[in-house]
């Protein structure tokens, strides 16, 4: 059996799905990295909503798929970027999500650590940011997960140089109760996010950022580079101080980041671990025996279906992961809150389903290839 799919000069060619998935199983706790899965939220299809309206989420469809990347032993990192925050989840389901996921991995016993921002304001003093992080902070760690201080929209527009960062984040990791994840999202993320650490040369912003981490290295567990660039992501991995993590959130070079060298490696918080999640999962065991080349081998070959779903503009790369999670059968519909399923072209959807199948991701490859074809059908393709 053979699909059309469109490609980038407005023609079809023929592909011929995969036959058998590749085979993995659930297994043994990881021991040799912590790995996180930034995980996508499931909207509901049914609710009468429009693109600027709240989020309309299905919880049921929602933290069945966090179950689903703790039973193969993935933390979840929830409430970030992956989750849509700030691109049609707003604060107040931020705050559900969170209290919800966070009572699940209690239920259950999955590792979870859960976004803290400044989204319930748009912009503001110093002190109004200070606060609205104050709020954010205390409602995680009141719900028992671990912290994940994020980079903020409000915080990047109201501060006038590094020291206004120092302020802020100094006063923050003071009153956390329990070390924190300190994230560093880069402007191919959230274009609002240049200039963080009170400048756009990333030497002076990395200089920064390592001294808000030698200030507190007490209260902070680890930090997550998210910057597309693997030298800058080892250069600070090396220069953090003695018990301080690095969690690659490096999309683009994660496997060799994982596996590191003989100065250090990095774990792992990503967002392209959502639709690899079993896979990922497979390899982090692997590389648990200390086999780094069977490591690479199952790894290496996904780097190229992440790099297409996080090319450029990366912001929308939440359109891919959800499409995959629908082919995958993980959710039964392709819906976005915000209405974000329209964000990335056919030719894009085509090719991302045509990478996943490739890489064995769908565990029913039959039906990926009739939901794929089914949405081909809604773009006038023909079969």
């Amino acid at each position: 059996m053979t699909i059309q799919l469109p490609d980038s000069k407005g023609g079809l060619r023929s592909y011929e799905p995969r036959p058998e998935p590749l085979a993995v199983t659930p297994g043994s706790p990881f021991t040799s990295r912590t790995v996180f899965s930034a995980a996508h939220v499931v909207a509901d299809p049914y609710a009468d909503v429009s693109p600027d309206s709240p989020a309309a989420v299905d919880w049921d469809a929602t933290l069945a798929f966090r179950r689903h990347l703790w039973s193969h032993g993935l933390g979840v990192a929830e409430a970030m970027d992956t989750a849509q925050r700030g691109m049609g989840l707003d604060w107040a389901g931020a705050a559900e999500l969170i209290r919800r996921s966070a009572a699940e991995a209690k239920a259950v016993g999955g590792r979870i650590a859960c976004g803290v921002g400044t989204d319930q304001i748009t912009a503001g003093s110093l002190v109004e940011v200070r606060t609205a992080y104050e709020e954010q902070l205390a409602l995680v760690e009141e719900s028992g997960a671990q912290a994940i201080l994020m980079a903020s929209r409000a915080l990047a527009a109201a501060a006038n140089g590094p020291e206004d960062y120092l302020e802020v984040y100094g006063h923050l990791l003071r009153q956390a109760s329990e070390p924190v994840i300190l994230h560093w999202l880069g402007p191919m993320f959230d274009p609002a996010l240049d200039g963080y650490w009170g400048s756009s040369d990333l030497d002076a912003a990395t200089d920064t950022f390592l001294d808000v981490i030698a200030a507190h290295p007490d209260k902070v567990e680890g930090i997550k580079v998210s910057l597309l660039d693997a030298q800058r992501e080892i250069d600070i991995r090396r220069r953090l101080p003695q018990g301080v993590r690095c969690y690659t959130g490096d999309d683009f070079n994660y496997p060799e980041l994982i596996a590191g060298d003989e100065q250090g490696f990095s774990h792992a918080l990503l967002g392209i671990f959502d639709p690899l999640g079993p896979l990922a999962a497979e390899a982090v065991r692997v590389l648990d025996t200390g086999d780094v080349a069977g490591f690479r081998a199952l790894l290496d070959p996904t780097v190229e279906l992440s790099r297409h779903l996080f090319q450029t503009p990366t912001r929308f790369y939440k359109t891919g992961v959800v499409l995959l999670a629908w082919l995958a059968g993980r959710q039964s519909h392709f819906t976005m809150v915000g209405g974000l399923q329209s964000a990335r072209s056919l030719p894009h959807l085509a090719r991302a389903y045509e990478l996943a199948d490739g890489l064995g991701l769908f565990p029913d490859p039959k039906l990926a290839q009739e939901r794929m074809k089914n949405l081909l059908a809604l773009y006038g393709v023909t079969q």
